[in-house]
């Protein structure tokens, strides 16, 4: 027969009543109200301009219809704005993601020389995510001058600080098993980190490379309206000479472009990680 055991009795300290729960549950929601309320007071922001000037949006909308889509075929330049975009957004991954990929592994506890040189490294990937990539731009606009080539480097280097981070967290999270096997029969450093802790990272390094180039497309785009060229000059131009229609149209093109890169990205996400599955 089995035997009942009777459930541990909760002791005084562990117990909570529910409405001292309850009274918790409210200080909290009271005080994320409070600080919604006084960032909207700092910011001066006046929800009933939502309702009173919204009629300004109605007239906005209505300039812009119908949307001028045949500057789609009317402007054959737009097809290389476009793949210029694109090459900005592609090249800035590729090029940020191979040089973190390097940085990665001297910023990791696991694999890192030195713990200096992982501080340091760690701390370089902190400094460059703080800083802006509008503000990367405008120093490169100085070395470079304006056009796509600055804006890919910005790119690149905002690439470096997104990766270098999330490539050293996925190393540090190896399984320390297969590392210790393969340098239990000579393996050197860089043949445990070849033999055993990239086969362990390369879906996370896939996964988050496509994630960057879907966030460069958009940088990339954000980019060119300040100069760095593409579609996001074109659509900043429109704005300019007031071309509403226009305005329309690129948003439409932009839209469906990074829609399309999205699902291409997964496609080939899932190919990749499918491949090096198969390999195992």
């Amino acid at each position: 027969m089995s035997t009942l055991t009777a459930a541990p009795a909760l002791t005084p300290a562990a117990y909570v009543p529910p409405s001292a729960q309850f009274r918790r549950r409210m200080i909290w929601l009271g005080s994320c109200a409070l600080l919604m309320v006084l960032g909207g007071v700092y910011l001066k922001f006046k929800p009933w301009m939502l309702f009173t000037d919204f009629h300004h949006l109605v007239r906005l909308g209505g300039e812009m219809l119908p949307p001028n889509l045949a500057m789609l075929w009317h402007k054959p330049a737009l097809f290389k704005t476009i793949g210029e975009t694109v090459a900005m957004s592609f090249l800035g991954t590729l090029l940020g993601g191979a040089v973190a990929f390097v940085l990665a592994f001297f910023a990791s506890r696991n694999t890192a020389p030195h713990r200096l040189l992982r501080a340091f490294t760690r701390l370089g990937f902190g400094l460059e995510r703080a800083t802006p990539n509008f503000v990367v731009l405008l120093v490169l606009f100085i070395a470079f001058g304006y056009g796509p080539f600055a804006a890919m480097l910005a790119l690149a280097l905002g690439s470096v600080g997104l990766f270098g981070k999330l490539f050293a967290d996925a190393i540090e999270q190896a399984d320390p098993g297969p590392c210790e096997s393969v340098a239990s029969v000579g393996a050197t450093r860089l043949q445990v980190i070849r033999y055993a802790i990239i086969p362990q990272i390369l879906p996370s390094v896939v996964a988050n490379s496509f994630y960057a180039f879907d966030v460069n497309l958009r940088a990339a785009i954000a980019l060119g309206v300040y100069g760095g060229g593409g579609i996001g000059f074109e659509l900043q131009l429109a704005m300019k000479v007031l071309r509403y229609p226009d305005v329309l149209a690129l948003i439409l093109f932009i839209i469906v472009l990074i829609t399309g890169m999205e699902r291409v990205s997964d496609f080939v996400r899932r190919r990749l990680i499918q491949s090096s599955e198969s390999l195992k």
